[in-house]
């Protein structure tokens, strides 16, 4: 997955910030850790504000399936 792919789900996610939302985004971030790294995922949770919609925190680690 492309970053710029990532950050269009994530911004679906954001949009409707819900349970299922959630889960989701944690799947996302997975895919993005797995092809990107950790740095990319801060990024990704600093740029959309997971810490205050999903509770993400920069340097959490997020597996996929």
């Amino acid at each position: 997955m492309t970053l710029d792919k990532a950050r269009e789900l994530l911004a679906k996610q954001v949009q409707v910030a819900g349970g299922y939302t959630r889960n989701g985004a944690k799947l996302i971030l997975a895919e993005v850790y797995r092809e990107h790294g950790q740095a990319a995922v801060d990024q990704l949770i600093v740029e959309f504000d997971l810490e205050a919609l999903f509770g993400f925190k920069p340097g959490m680690r997020f597996k996929g399936f």
